[in-house]
């Protein structure tokens, strides 16, 4: 099996004109990859994060990679005041939000046994309460303009078992559940509502939340012997997120090379 990651792909305007917003956009992760790459394929971006610095150092790094700056807004996902005034911020500076993309996220590892009434909670409000608001906060955006496209980040551990993880699992499978009543409910009005399901996105946020030798064991199950980069997750959503999967409405796209 190879480990060797692909070249980084050339933008091809795949998003020209576009006004999209990207959560939990701070980081080194998928969120700030898909920022980055939407940036690189001519969208006007917003980025928001609830951690005020880190989104700032965000929107300075993809300026001075790409170009063009990001509008950036805080916003705490579990705060409905919060979320509503991140659609309305951002549908003032981008003059209208065409693509939204839920990406906030909390996970950790804990057994059921040991689990506490609070972790369980504090996953689900962000994983599964959060996208639940931004999506029906995008929508009430969306439809009557009759336009739009909404992407969720939801992960293969919405299909499969691993130890330490009901919470983050449940509520990814929530994600995957809302994703698909919200398309059949927007396919009326000609917005598209999908999701990702990513095995596994290395970064290295990820190494600090993880147990010793678990990251490597989960590497060995992939087909290539390692986990994505952020940015082959956002790939995915671009394509997604583009005119280019105009069709597709309601699916969850397995960002994976894991092999039974």
């Amino acid at each position: 099996m190879s480990r060797e990651i692909p070249p980084y792909p050339e933008g091809h305007d795949l998003l020209a004109g576009k006004g999209v917003v990207v959560t939990a956009a701070a980081g080194t992760g998928i969120g700030f990859a898909t920022a980055k790459r939407c940036a690189e394929e001519g969208a006007r971006v917003v980025i928001s994060d609830h951690h005020e610095r880190r989104l700032g150092e965000a929107a300075d790094t993809i300026e001075a990679e790409v170009g063009q700056r990001p509008h950036t807004i805080v916003c705490d996902v579990t705060d409905e005041a919060a979320v509503q005034a991140l659609v309305d911020g951002a549908a003032a500076a981008l003059d209208g939000i065409d693509v939204m993309i839920n990406n906030a996220g909390l996970g950790g590892e804990v057994p059921i046994v040991d689990m506490t009434d609070e972790q369980w909670s504090v996953v689900l409000d962000v994983t599964l309460n959060g996208t639940f608001r931004t999506t029906r906060a995008a929508l009430r955006h969306m439809v009557p303009r009759g336009s739009g496209v909404i992407v969720n980040n939801a992960s293969v551990l919405g299909w499969r078992a691993q130890h330490g993880q009901a919470h983050y699992a449940a509520a990814k499978a929530g994600v995957m559940a809302l994703t698909r009543c919200a398309a059949i409910e927007a396919a009326e009005v000609g917005v598209r509502v999908n999701a990702v399901a990513p095995s596994l996105a290395t970064h290295p946020f990820l190494t600090k939340v993880m147990a010793d030798g678990l990251l490597e064991e989960l590497e060995q199950k992939e087909a290539f012997g390692r986990g994505a980069t952020p940015w082959e997750v956002a790939n995915v959503i671009v394509f997604l997120a583009s005119d280019y999967s105009s069709y597709m409405t309601g699916e969850v796209v397995a960002v994976s090379s894991q092999h039974p």
